[in-house]
């Protein structure tokens, strides 16, 4: 949500189907971390696809190979960013020496930590283009809803060990608060990006923990 990933390439392909040559692939790598820069910090519709060839260095030609549209594009660049941070969400939350609860603590100290080093000029992704759904092509909405629907179903899990744990406070549902948890966290982001600082998201944090945690299980 907060840094940008840099494509891993194509990724496996089935047998006895050609790759693409190492400078296309890496053309495309650039095409995708150029996007990926220009929307988190300014936007869909503030983004022009002469800026994104500039600061890849593809020619424009090349960019229509792999994308007819600009809405093409910014699907592709939905994908990357929700590969990305599917694997920074597990690399917390999927961490079996931390107990539930920490795992999530530290979800939302590497995510203020990724704003930090870009300054917080750059938000996420998703909720920067959900922000702008109004003036997208229809195609996006179904797309953004289902990428926030999985980073709280993952969410959820995690919060359902906590929930047998015993550090939840009582009758706590874990899917309905890993709901709340990432509508307050992307208006955390939004309002660290305004504000160019951390206190949103530390605000965020603290209050969130505080009343979803059993009291006697508190630190």
């Amino acid at each position: 949500m907060t840094d940008n990933p840099a494509p891993s390439g194509d990724g496996p392909r089935p047998r006895g189907r050609p790759r693409r040559a190492p400078d296309q692939a890496e053309a495309r790598a650039r095409l995708i971390r150029a996007g990926l820069v220009q929307l988190t910090e300014r936007g869909y519709s503030a983004t022009g696809i002469d800026e994104i060839l500039r600061l890849s260095g593809v020619p424009k030609g090349s960019f229509y190979h792999y994308f007819p549209t600009k809405e093409a594009f910014g699907l592709e660049l939905v994908e990357a960013y929700h590969r990305y941070f599917a694997g920074l969400i597990d690399a917390a939350l999927l961490d079996d020496g931390r107990p539930p609860l920490d795992r999530l603590r530290a979800f939302t100290a590497t995510a203020e930590a990724g704003m930090a080093r870009h300054d917080f000029r750059r938000g996420c992704l998703i909720g920067n283009l959900g922000q702008e759904m109004g003036a997208l092509p229809e195609s996006f909405r179904a797309r953004l809803i289902a990428v926030l629907e999985d980073w709280q179903a993952r969410t959820a899990r995690c919060l359902a060990a906590a929930a047998a744990c015993g550090t939840l406070r009582p009758g706590a549902q874990p899917e309905a608060l890993a709901a709340l948890f990432w509508t307050g966290w992307e208006g955390a982001v939004l309002r660290a990006k305004l504000e160019r600082g951390p206190e949103p998201l530390r605000l965020f944090a603290d209050q969130f923990f505080t009343q979803i945690t059993r009291e006697e299980t508190r630190p």
